[in-house]
């Protein structure tokens, strides 16, 4: 937490945005340079309740309803930066490297990934998270999750039983769009129910512990039924932010009572206290995960001398950012905006360390594939956000990026 915290620092001061300084912490204190952490359980238990949180944290500031005004431009971001990675690293790893098959799926499947973590740091650290192209970003960032979930869960059957099952992937993927639905509503009930008794409460700390413990069951159901935890944590974020609103009399067209209604309203008051009491142990979690990221790059395990590993990692590196900024330039917007999008969704992070780890424990990727992987991983997760800073810096102020500019544009 201290070096996270020293890192981030430092790099703010040079203009760098914290995330980088929290993901060198990592590299600084692991097994690539001084290897005086390794990702133990512990570790991994602390990042993963950090990764939830700040999801929790961004589906508090996420406005569902200007989400849904974007319409289908998420979902096509989300499956054209599935689909154009995962065939072109399929490819070039099959036809052009001469690759098994499996192994070649599985380096696809590994490019596909987009950390949605790192995603909306770096759009924080650049004060845009509430941005019109932060919005489409973040809807495309959960689907690619989801999206990277069932293809892990395909992979994994193939490669551990030897046949894939239609029905499993299926009865997943039904789990995980039902959970996506019918979580925000449960834990708006919820909410109200903690908001009641928070304020006859006689002693201090129960908001926290009520609303720490509903993130926590969220991410535990997300689990049970196959999606990431994260979700969980983003769902309950969506209900008990201020701007979330259901009227299911209206969308339904189902004469509830007024009370009903009323329960299912937003509270802006409970959102406001709740911002201060958790935003504080937010911030003390988070630095955690990219930390762990970090940590988690074992460059000492990179090849350096094989001509293979650099030969195929270039080839993958090009692919896995063209595959995804290609992404953004699929939907009616700015050219910059559009460029923004795309640069936003090549971040790989700790997603795709777990495909490349789970090929290689389970023997589908020999060391030299798995450092080109490495290589890969670090190589998107780290130049990004240079590069956005950079592009906002150039031209955020121009009135490209502007709502509504590309409506005038076209």
């Amino acid at each position: 937490m201290l070096a996270a915290r020293l890192f981030s620092e430092v790099a703010v001061r040079l203009g760098v945005p914290a995330v980088i300084g929290e993901l060198l912490a990592g590299l600084v204190l692991g097994p690539s340079l001084l290897g005086l952490v390794s990702p133990d359980q512990t570790m991994k238990l602390l990042a993963e309740i950090g990764i939830i949180l700040l999801l929790f944290e961004v589906g508090m500031d996420t406005d569902v309803f200007r989400l849904a005004k974007t319409g289908a431009k998420p979902i096509i971001v989300a499956l054209v930066g599935f689909v154009l990675p995962f065939g072109a690293g399929f490819a070039v790893s099959r036809y052009l490297f001469g690759m098994p098959s499996l192994a070649s799926l599985l380096i696809g499947g590994t490019l596909t990934a987009t950390s949605i973590g790192i995603t909306v740091r770096v759009l924080s650290d650049l004060r845009r998270r509430s941005s019109d192209e932060a919005q489409i970003v973040i809807g495309a960032a959960v689907l690619d999750d989801i999206l990277g979930v069932i293809a892990l869960a395909f992979l994994y059957q193939f490669a551990v039983l030897g046949q894939i099952t239609a029905g499993s992937i299926g009865q997943v993927s039904l789990y995980i769009v039902l959970f996506m639905l019918l979580a925000p509503l449960a834990a708006k009930l919820m909410a109200e129910v903690i908001d009641h008794f928070d304020k006859r409460s006689a002693s201090p700390g129960l908001l926290l512990t009520m609303v720490l413990s509903l993130i926590l069951l969220s991410s535990y159901l997300a689990h049970v039924v196959g999606a990431p935890e994260i979700m969980g944590g983003f769902a309950a974020g969506i209900a008990m932010g201020q701007r979330f609103r259901v009227s299911i009399a209206q969308r339904l067209r189902v004469p509830f009572t007024p009370a009903l209604n009323r329960l299912l309203s937003a509270s802006p008051e409970l959102a406001q206290r709740l911002e201060s009491q958790m935003r504080p142990l937010i911030h003390a979690f988070t630095p955690m995960f990219f930390v762990m990221v970090g940590v988690s790059l074992n460059l000492r395990a990179v090849d350096w001398g094989s001509p293979l590993v650099w030969q195929l990692s270039l080839a993958l590196a090009a692919v896995a950012v063209a595959g995804k900024w290609a992404a953004g330039f699929c939907i009616r917007e700015s050219r910059l905006r559009q460029s923004v999008i795309g640069l936003s969704m090549i971040p790989r992070g700790e997603v795709g360390l777990i495909f490349a780890q789970l090929g290689y424990s389970n023997g589908i990727l020999n060391g030299e594939l798995y450092a080109a992987l490495l290589i890969v991983i670090a190589l998107t997760t780290v130049l990004p956000p240079f590069v956005l800073k950079w592009f906002y810096r150039r031209w955020g102020g121009r009135p490209e990026l502007a709502p509504g500019a590309a409506e005038q544009n076209s």
